[in-house]
């Protein structure tokens, strides 16, 4: 008797594929793993023609306004000239002036990196000073500081008014330092800095080589100096962010906005436009024109000082100073830093 077949099993080899596909799914999806561990690093890197997203500003509609930089480059010759006219159409007068617009590096000059009196412009170095300190987390927003009798300041201001002991927050002294030029507010920033020696060293590292404290404000005699170009370089660089975090930087920006003082740079400016004085203020005839201009004046009668940002309208941003030294309370100090800022918004604006 032969042997007979074995039995017949349909369900045999179905089984037997799927099998066969689960193993080579299992390897398939090793070798898609071991795959992927390879190129995460060299995809994150772009490394292998995967298009990466930019992470650098650039200019261009779509990404973002570019924050410029302190670098002058192309001097504008004309406006440098005139300037050199006004001053020396008035005897007895000693001027300079430093304008650069952040984005693309004009300038004009004039004895720009020359040490005059600063007068209380020096406020706007100190400032950058205090806020650099809140910024490294020496100093708090809110820090009291007691006024002693070494800080008292005559002149501008009101907290000399205030008892002995009194104690004002960083942010009020830093703020009335600006806003009404307070004299006694500015020295218990430059207490708290470190003293005069401990502030000038701090000027020094800043790149402001003109820029010196010798006495506590008001220094009526003018032995504390400054240049055009030291002032104009101090804003620099709290706008273009190589100073100062951006919280910081805002806060600077919100301080000097509230300089009670607009009767030079800005209403030099309007007068650029064609416009004459009006009633109301300079600032808000100059936002009409889409211009803003945040300033820092000084004056002592011998000297008289401004420096400011400019906003202007196309977008782009400049930073501009100038100071007058002459026969006390001459009035024809405060007249030639109009006239010199009138000069740069005709050149950079044009009359309305």
């Amino acid at each position: 008797m032969s042997a007979g077949r074995p039995p017949r099993r349909p369900w045999l080899q179905p089984l037997l594929l799927l099998l066969r596909l689960g193993v080579m799914g299992v390897g398939l999806g090793v070798l898609v793993s071991t795959a992927l561990k390879t190129l995460a690093p060299r995809l994150a890197q772009g490394s292998v023609g995967v298009s990466q997203p930019d992470s650098a500003p650039r200019l261009g509609v779509g990404h973002g306004l570019a924050l410029g930089r302190f670098d002058p480059r192309t001097e504008l010759t004309g406006l440098s000239q005139e300037w050199a006219r006004l001053a020396a159409a008035q005897k007895g007068l000693t001027a300079s002036g430093f304008l650069l617009v952040l984005d693309d590096g004009r300038y004009a000059q004039l004895q720009s990196d020359l040490p005059m009196p600063a007068a209380s412009s020096i406020k706007s170095p100190i400032l950058l000073v205090g806020l650099d300190e809140l910024d490294r987390g020496k100093v708090r927003w809110n820090e009291p500081l007691p006024l002693t009798k070494d800080v008292m300041g005559e002149g501008a201001g009101w907290m000399a008014n205030k008892p002995l002991g009194t104690r004002f927050p960083f942010f009020e002294a830093a703020t009335e330092m600006i806003r009404v030029s307070d004299n006694s507010a500015t020295n218990l920033l430059i207490k708290r800095l470190g003293g005069i020696e401990l502030v000038n060293q701090r000027f020094q590292e800043l790149g402001l080589p003109a820029t010196v404290l010798r006495n506590w404000l008001p220094d009526l005699k003018g032995t504390n100096s400054t240049s055009a170009r030291d002032l104009a370089r101090t804003i620099a660089l709290v706008d273009t962010g190589e100073k100062l975090s951006p919280r910081a930087r805002d806060l600077y920006r919100e301080i000097l906005s509230t300089s009670n003082t607009n009767t030079l740079i800005p209403m030099g400016l309007l007068k650029g436009l064609g416009k004459g004085q009006t009633n109301t203020d300079p600032d808000d005839d100059l936002l009409a024109d889409g211009i803003t201009a945040y300033n820092k004046t000084g004056d002592i009668g011998i000297a008289y000082a401004d420096a400011a940002l400019i906003q202007l309208p196309n977008g782009q941003r400049a930073v501009a100073a100038f100071l007058v030294k002459g026969p006390f309370n001459d009035p024809r100090s405060a007249e030639l830093i109009r006239a010199m800022a009138a000069t740069v918004s005709r050149t950079l604006v044009g009359k309305s």
